[in-house]
């Protein structure tokens, strides 16, 4: 039975599900809203990619050979100074795809690209994923919406990591990955974590902490389960609303 997608951001509680066996391209929401005849001719070029924690699809300014279509895992793109120092600047789920620089006619960026939740990707070589976004059909008219989505969210992590406390931007971030989950836990090291938001290691200890004696989250050893997540929606700053929201406008994926 396939396995129908659902979207990608509900405001209803999360709750524990099991992580679906039967691997499908449409349970990537982009891929999933094709026409039929698109998913005929574009599915069997897929090709179904383990992504393991902590995996480089790419480093900044490197050229890119395939763009990815995430279903279970969840992938950060990440800006990363001369120093070494990093901060997120967008997660990407089952709501995108990897790698528009691609289609934008860029073939390079300066972010780096990581797993952050590990899971499962279907991948497209770069020059058919030009191919097909020059048909000038459905494919490229999801992926310009998208692509605009993805600016928002862009420019509100700028915005939020400028004007919000830590404790409002880690709550932030915790809905963007819950969002693109079949779960409500989330497997982080507190490494990559504060990598992610661009702080020192103690900084999302004390974030965590502050959040999990409000009963929000039990966090321990990397590994991170939401308990309420509406407590955690009014936590957060606004921030997430607005990204959500854009999402939803440009994005109303079916089936």
């Amino acid at each position: 039975m396939a396995v129908v997608p659902t979207r990608a951001f509900a405001h209803c509680c999360v709750w524990r599900t099991p992580v679906p066996e039967i691997q499908d391209p449409r349970q990537n929401h982009l891929l999933a809203a094709l026409p039929v005849e698109d998913r005929e001719r574009l599915f069997s070029k897929l090709e179904e990619t383990p992504m393991p924690l902590g995996h480089v699809l790419y480093e900044s300014g490197a050229q890119m050979r395939h763009i990815y279509f995430p279903t279970t895992a969840i992938v950060s793109l990440l800006y990363v100074m001369e120093d070494g120092a990093s901060a997120e600047i967008a997660v990407v789920g089952n709501e995108g795809v990897v790698g528009v620089s691609l289609f934008m006619g860029g073939e390079t960026t300066p972010s780096r690209a990581v797993v952050q939740s590990a899971g499962l990707a279907y991948r497209l070589p770069g020059q058919l994923l030009k191919d097909e976004f020059l048909r000038a059909g459905p494919m490229q008219r999801l992926l310009l919406r998208y692509t605009q989505a993805l600016i928002t969210q862009m420019a509100q992590t700028a915005v939020c990591n400028r004007h919000h406390s830590l404790d409002q931007q880690f709550c932030r971030w915790l809905l963007l990955s819950l969002d693109r989950l079949p779960t409500n836990e989330l497997v982080m090291t507190q490494e990559l974590i504060a990598n992610m938001l661009g702080v020192r290691r103690e900084g999302v200890t004390e974030a965590a902490g502050n959040v999990q004696r409000a009963g929000l989250i039990e966090y321990r050893r990397g590994h991170i389960t939401v308990l309420d997540r509406a407590g955690l929606e009014a936590r957060a700053c606004e921030c997430y609303a607005v990204v959500k929201k854009e999402f939803d406008r440009l994005l109303p994926y079916t089936d």
